[in-house]
């Protein structure tokens, strides 16, 4: 098998400069043709300066050595290398080896790292018969088209899945007539149970007391378990059993504490729609909790009412509630008037089960696809650097 450099079989030039306000973010009849700069398509412009299939490579700064595939009529900067490759060259299986080849390792060194197409042009690359690159190219075009689906498509299922649980959860917790419903929804059997509530005022059922006064600053390696308001937003979904952080025994002395069963509700934050999000604490032990925080200490089905707290019938409440302009707010006291519609516990548990396994199904798929999207990247790499691993024998 022949061994070749690139610049004894591919013709590789830098593409030109063009201005920023030449180049517009959505194509047009004015804006044609797609601008390729290091890193693909950077938007569009009303001129060209190639056409065919070509190999880019990126040349300056993060995206040195980054490659990728553009056909048809285009733009190319300066920040990207054409490669024109001859017959000798199949242009997918060469994009497929210049990816596996790790460019950026041949960049310059520097604040403004480099690729000098002269560097590039002297890089020894196989040459198989072109049959057997054809072939080669055909399977990893096959690996990348699924990797490519499986980003495209997969994270549309789980908004979908994301949306088809937020329907539910909120025809479940609105109580509405049985009529309204079948004017709705032709499927109705998770509804056909769900007779006989009350519209109850929050401070009906439960007392509300603010959250105490430890900070961030106060998390200590172990001692009291303590839910910091802002973990709400970023760390804890519907509920939780198991705290993140700790707090010492002396600063826990005059903490404020929920109890098992208790809902933790953050009432402060920049936008009306987190403020009030909730966690249900369902460990077995008290916990401290942190200011601008509610403690919620009800008699109710803890996970109901997180639930719930997450409608948009609750929403449409709260933000009646909510004041201020950078931060809002929403205060203890004013809470006790929310209404909440509440069912026997018996049917609280029920709607909780149903809840329950559509969160499940969300959540499953919200993990499970990221790490398939990794492993069908990595099978990729794998099969793309076996087959383009060839023996340099001259």
């Amino acid at each position: 098998m022949e061994w070749k450099t690139l610049g004894e079989i591919c013709d590789m030039k830098a593409g030109k400069a063009i201005s920023a306000s030449d180049i517009s973010s959505e194509q047009s009849k004015m804006f044609p043709y797609p601008c390729y700069g290091g890193n693909g398509i950077r938007g569009y412009v009303a001129c060209n300066n190639q056409n065919g299939e070509y190999c880019l490579i990126g040349r300056q700064g993060a995206l040195c050595g980054n490659v990728c595939f553009a056909t048809g009529t285009f733009y190319a900067t300066e920040h990207a290398v054409v490669v024109k490759n001859d017959a000798r060259l199949n242009n997918r299986f060469l994009f497929h080896l210049l990816t596996a080849m790790n460019l950026n390792q041949y960049k310059s060194q520097g604040a403004q790292p480099g690729l000098a197409v002269g560097n590039l042009e002297k890089l020894s690359v196989p040459v198989p018969p072109i049959d057997i690159q054809k072939r080669i190219a055909k399977v990893l075009d096959n690996f990348e088209a699924i990797c490519s689906d499986l980003k495209i498509g997969l994270p549309a299922e789980i908004e979908l899945r994301k949306k088809q649980y937020e329907y539910y959860r909120d025809m479940l917790l609105s109580f509405e007539p049985l009529g309204a419903v079948l004017a709705k929804q032709a499927i109705i059997s998770l509804y056909q149970y769900v007779y006989g509530y009350a519209e109850v005022p929050l401070n009906e059922f439960a007392t509300i007391m603010r959250g105490g006064s430890f900070q961030k600053k106060d998390f200590a390696e172990s001692g009291v378990p303590c839910i910091h308001y802002g973990q709400v937003y970023t760390r804890y979904g519907l509920y939780a059993n198991q705290t993140f952080t700790y707090i010492s025994e002396e600063s826990a002395k005059n903490q404020k504490f929920a109890e098992p069963n208790d809902i933790v509700m953050a009432v402060t934050s920049e936008n009306v729609e987190d403020i009030c999000k909730c966690v249900a604490w369902i460990g077995n032990e008290k916990i401290a909790v942190s200011g601008h925080s509610a403690i919620i200490h009800h008699n109710q089905n803890a996970k109901y009412l997180s639930y719930y707290f997450h409608t948009s019938m609750f929403f449409g409440q709260k933000r009646k509630l909510a004041h201020g302009t950078k931060v809002m707010e929403v205060t203890p006291d004013k809470l006790g008037n929310i209404t909440i519609p509440l069912p026997s516990l018996a049917e609280q548990e029920r709607i909780v089960a149903i809840l329950d396994r559509f969160d499940a199904l969300v959540n499953d798929i919200s993990t499970g696809i990221p790490a398939e999207i990794e492993a069908r990247k990595k099978q990729y790499e794998y099969y793309r650097d076996k087959l383009l691993t060839f023996k340099n024998i001259s």
